[in-house]
């Protein structure tokens, strides 16, 4: 597979620590790898709401944003996937650096008219609830917004997006920056999800176990955790609310906020 350096071995650079339901941490870091009917998906966190899959079908990109060499040591994407315009999801100049040869791209379609035209010709969009087929991969838009008041003015509803897309008979959840929506409530049969957590611009570590205990992913790994004015939320904690709901869910805790990264 290209590499844009020297691949670095799996789980070497990019740790993760393992919550079992009891909330308790395991004594070493475990793997970001999991396996499917297909092959294994490795997890990749990078910063903040970034992070990267490689997979049987292609290496996914989920909100790259910042400097490209962050991503240096990553296999090159063959699917780059943006929630939504903010800032800390969307970046063009990031993507033109990210998305060389058969890279597609899927979008909101707020950010794909937002797209440089280089970029766009590279792109499709999605609305909320709409299915579309990106290189072979069937990707569903899950709607992303806020339903707390005091918070409505940052993710309305009916603009931004999650993804759930089946890679090897096991099915994916991205979030997005959300609440605990009936949408995300209403998920089933869910792998591995990835569920976002800061205030004010989502969701506390309470409202996020609530609603993560109600679909049940197999692994959850809590993302997008810093906030504003003391918004910032542990996963630990997550985690150990989680486990008092007795929810069938491990929680996979990944290193998005290494110094040296960000």
């Amino acid at each position: 597979m290209t590499t844009r350096r020297t691949f670095l071995a799996a789980g070497a650079a990019i740790g993760a620590s393992t919550i079992l339901p009891t909330a308790l941490l395991a004594g070493s870091h475990a793997s970001n790898a999991f396996e499917t009917e297909a092959g294994p998906i490795t997890v990749h966190p990078v910063s903040h709401a970034s992070f990267v899959m490689e997979t049987p079908v292609g290496v996914i990109y989920a909100d790259p944003v910042g400097d490209p060499a962050q991503y240096a040591d990553l296999p090159e994407p063959d699917f780059i996937l943006i929630t939504h315009e903010h800032g800390d999801h969307y970046n063009a100049e990031t993507l033109t650096a990210l998305a060389v040869g058969k890279t597609q791209i899927l979008t909101n379609p707020a950010v794909y008219d937002m797209l440089p035209a280089d970029l766009k010709m590279k792109a499709q969009q999605a609305a909320n609830g709409e299915t579309v087929d990106v290189a072979g991969l069937m990707i569903e838009a899950v709607p992303a917004y806020n339903i707390t008041d005091g918070r409505l003015e940052f993710h309305p509803p009916g603009r931004d997006n999650g993804y759930v897309f089946e890679i090897g008979g096991k099915r994916i959840y991205i979030s997005g920056d959300t609440e605990g929506t009936p949408e995300m409530r209403a998920l089933g049969d869910i792998f591995i999800a990835f569920v976002s957590m800061n205030l004010p611009f989502t969701m506390d570590a309470g409202q996020a176990a609530d609603a993560v205990s109600e679909f049940q992913p197999a692994f959850v790994y809590p993302y997008h955790y810093r906030g504003r004015d003391g918004g910032t939320q542990d996963p630990k904690e997550f985690a150990s609310l989680l486990g008092e709901t007795d929810a069938e869910t491990e929680v996979r805790i990944g290193d998005w906020y290494n110094p040296d990264v960000i």
